[in-house]
């Protein structure tokens, strides 16, 4: 198991993970349609935006997170 001090780096591969893989197919395949080589035009699609994806997160998680407990009236 990885350590709890961790935490925050291994959600944000996560998220980045995740959400680059959704987006990176489903702008493929708009882009493209399905082609003969769509996995192959996905992957290089995926690798390319993690690469944008992981340090975003990294930055932007911490902004969102104080930008929503100015939004959000606790109870």
């Amino acid at each position: 198991m990885i350590p709890k001090k961790y935490e925050f780096f291994v959600f944000a591969f996560c998220m980045a993970s995740l959400m680059t893989f959704i987006m990176s197919g489903v702008v493929s395949f708009v882009n493209m349609g399905l082609v003969d080589n769509f996995l192959h035009i996905w992957a290089g699609a995926f690798v390319k935006a993690f690469v944008v994806a992981f340090p975003s997160v990294l930055i932007v998680v911490p902004i969102v997170r104080k930008l929503v407990k100015k939004i959000v009236k606790e109870s």
